[in-house]
């Protein structure tokens, strides 16, 4: 039985499997999902949707934000990213620190554990894995940032001035370092060799994955290079995406001192909702029907046009490349757009989101039944909802 067999069947029952589970994200607005991070955070007893203001809010990152106003008025990118540290209609809550918590919670205390004081526990959390869950978060945040840096070769007069932007990517630079830096000093201050070992492997992922995104999307790059299937896809989301949740999640296990089949199940839960996340993300664009598709930028290495590129073959996906750029206007690839969601590379993109939902539900249930592993599972089962 195949990969995609598979896990349309799985998909099938999950949906009957996770109807009660999925009734609050039933809508798609934001207060729906709003409200099932809240009564997460209840179970955790900590409101993890400011856990990296303390640092955000710092003296040093606050002489940063006065020099950040002098980008009002251009399209730097960093704009937009410091807007989402306050609002943000579609991920305007911090899940990655969330998800250990409520890992933590699930997976409680541990018999190797003794010498570390139950009474220091809240809500079921060791005061360290509080801790990581804001490192992870502020690592999240830095490379956020850093992300906001821009290539100027290929800015254009109304993005803004050139000296204004040449500014933005130096406070893109500078204050993607300091959270990097803060988040450092605080993993070291955990005192835990392995811990530290893991994260640190968990951000060169990152840097990794950031590195061949870039490389992927790159105007020098040729269309008809190699690495475009969709096992480099999984490689690379993993390291981009998934990498820095799966190894918190690991490192959580490690702080309270559980054996290597629960720290491996809380890394396969990290690993496959990260997957499940970025394939739900790069669907979006494809499940929206009409004008409002249209609006919606999509990248080349999507998910859906990966696969779409997979099953039509090489030549054709030259062909329909090369017919979208010669018809494109201002970027327009709504011709493209159509060919990918008139072909099946949907569909099977959203079968693997299944797969990867599925697994992720399947590495939870190493866990003891409680409210804090129901939340982990409605938080898996979300990702699947289009």
């Amino acid at each position: 039985m195949s990969l995609f067999t598979w896990s349309r069947m799985s998909c099938r029952a999950l949906r009957s499997r996770g109807r009660r589970t999925l009734s609050l994200f039933s809508s798609s607005g934001p207060s729906n999902w709003s409200k099932v991070v809240s009564d997460a955070e209840k179970i955790v007893g900590y409101p993890t949707s400011f856990m990296s203001l303390r640092c955000l809010l710092s003296d040093e990152l606050s002489n940063v934000a006065m020099h950040v106003r002098k980008l009002v008025g251009t399209r730097h990118p960093l704009l937009n990213t410091a807007r989402g540290f306050v609002y943000d209609s579609k991920n305007n809550l911090q899940m990655r620190g969330l998800v250990v918590l409520l890992l933590s919670k699930a997976a409680g205390p541990s018999h190797a554990a003794s010498d570390l004081l139950a009474q220091d526990m809240v809500s079921g959390i060791y005061p360290s894995q509080r801790n990581l869950a804001e490192i992870t978060e502020l690592i999240h945040t830095a490379f956020l940032v850093h992300r906001g840096i821009v290539n100027l070769k290929e800015c254009t007069v109304s993005d803004g001035p050139v000296k204004d932007m040449q500014f933005g990517n130096k406070m893109a630079v500078l204050s993607g370092d300091f959270l990097l830096a803060n988040a450092c000093t605080g993993l070291a201050q955990l005192d835990n060799t392995k811990v530290v070992e893991l994260i640190s492997s968990a951000i060169g992922d990152v840097v990794q994955g950031l590195y061949y995104e870039n490389y992927s999307n790159s105007e020098e790059r040729s269309p008809a290079e190699d690495g475009c299937d969709v096992a480099a896809w999984e490689d690379q989301a993993f390291l981009s995406h998934g990498a820095l949740l799966a190894k918190s999640c690991q490192a959580a296990m490690e702080l309270a001192r559980h054996d290597q089949e629960a720290q491996r199940a809380a890394y396969q839960y990290g690993k496959h909702l990260s997957l499940g996340h970025k394939l739900n993300s790069d669907l979006q664009p494809f499940m929206k029907a009409g004008a409002a598709a249209e609006l919606l930028p999509f990248s080349l290495s999507a998910a859906p046009v990966v696969f779409h590129r997979q099953l039509v073959g090489e030549e054709r996906w030259l062909q329909q490349l090369q017919q979208a750029k010669t018809q494109r206007n201002q970027q327009d690839y709504s011709q493209l757009l159509a060919a990918v969601k008139s072909g099946k590379g949907v569909s099977s993109a959203a079968d693997l989101c299944c797969y990867h939902s599925n697994k992720a539900l399947e590495a939870i249930q190493a866990f003891p039944s409680s409210e804090a592993r129901s939340a982990l599972e409605n938080i898996a089962s979300a990702v699947t909802k289009f």
